[in-house]
């Protein structure tokens, strides 16, 4: 298989530098061109790029030349894959798709766009179809795919298999989240340490929203939400990386618990089918240890380390009609953020979408 050429926007930030990580390897993908902001063009990565990551900056990286974020910065690349702040991605990401690109966005400007498929492909890989609806709607050549927030992504992949065999009525979450969700230097340290801040802007909206449009059924070239409730409450707490959620579910089918976490355990689903680069063997694992699963050990987790989400506890709640309720776990900004984005890139190219 030809590798397709591929770009980084915003290479220098934490989801940036997850991307570079990802793909500088990558067996489908060669990386191109990193773009980041006026004040690093014309830099060397190395020398514009504070690196957060472990392992090392890649060597073959490190001289690589920083270009502004343009479309001539990537011409020839097939893929672009988004790391910008939204406000910046709501006027870059279309440019880019007008020009010819598919952009494989982290932002949230166009998430909620009827026409711009909001991407998990192990749930919801029809809703890719979505693409030739944009391109003739928007007249594009190219397209923008979206992934989701990284705490709906962590939630939305422990609900799919449970959703399918058993039906969901309503779903309560409580979030706890890390910081590195928020970026470098997004929390100061004297408001987080030995405490918890019980609000982070617009992500009960995203939890609850997103959510009913990733289940939703695709129809007619429109997505008609997943008729669920879902409430989230979420917070920050002084754990580096590993999103942990504690989720509570009023099924439509009557589930022990050894069913669900067969339900669980078992699930499989298209990237694992087509052997995709970075899709897990097993997307969801079950731990049955009774303090499991925890972010120190859950943010690694998988064959490909990262990509899977943890869950444990799973227990019948006393209080919802056919009650369930347990922990997930994942890392946020493999699974959640960048991961998610080259997931989804390596499902758009497997379909022959970008033939």
């Amino acid at each position: 298989m030809a590798k397709t050429p591929v770009a980084v926007l915003g290479a220098t930030g934490m989801v940036g530098q997850r991307f570079v990580q990802l793909l500088v390897d990558h067996p489908w993908f060669e990386l191109k061109a990193l773009t980041a902001s006026k004040r690093s063009a014309g830099k060397r990565y190395e020398e514009a790029a504070k690196w957060f990551l472990r392992p090392p900056m890649p060597e073959e990286i490190k001289d690589t030349e920083v270009l502004p974020t343009s479309e001539k910065s990537v011409e020839g690349a097939d893929i672009v894959f988004s790391a910008l702040p939204t406000s910046t991605a709501k006027d870059v990401e279309p440019k880019m798709a007008e020009a010819g690109h598919l952009v494989a966005s982290n932002a949230s400007s166009y998430r909620m766009e009827p026409d711009v498929p909001l991407l998990i492909p192990e749930v919801n890989p029809d809703h890719l179809a979505l693409l030739d609806e944009q391109k003739d709607r928007r007249d594009w050549d190219g397209a923008i795919v979206t992934n989701p927030n990284c705490t709906t992504i962590i939630l939305v992949l422990a609900l799919k298999p449970l959703f399918d065999d058993f039906g969901i009525k309503r779903a309560f979450v409580s979030t706890m989240q890390a910081l590195s969700g928020a970026g470098y230097g997004g929390v100061k340290s004297m408001e987080i340490q030995d405490n918890l801040i019980p609000y982070i802007g617009k992500e009960e909206w995203k939890t609850e929203n997103e959510t009913l449009k990733i289940l939703g059924k695709l129809e007619d070239n429109k997505v008609s939400p997943a008729k669920i409730k879902v409430s989230s409450s979420c917070h920050r707490v002084p754990v580096l990386d590993g999103h942990t959620e504690a989720v509570f579910l009023e099924l439509e089918k009557k589930a022990n618990p050894k069913q669900a976490s067969k339900s669980l355990s078992d699930f499989v689903a298209r990237p694992q089918e087509l052997g995709m680069p970075t899709a897990p063997e097993q997307p969801i694992i079950v731990d049955e240890r009774n303090d499991r699963p925890q972010p120190r050990s859950a943010r690694f987790a998988g064959s490909i380390p990262g990509m899977a989400i943890v869950v444990g506890r799973i227990r019948k709640d006393p209080v919802l009609k056919n009650g369930l309720k347990f922990i997930v776990s994942g890392n946020n900004v493999i699974r959640g953020a960048a991961g998610a984005s080259v997931l989804n890139a390596e499902l758009i190219k497997s379909e022959g979408f970008l033939e």
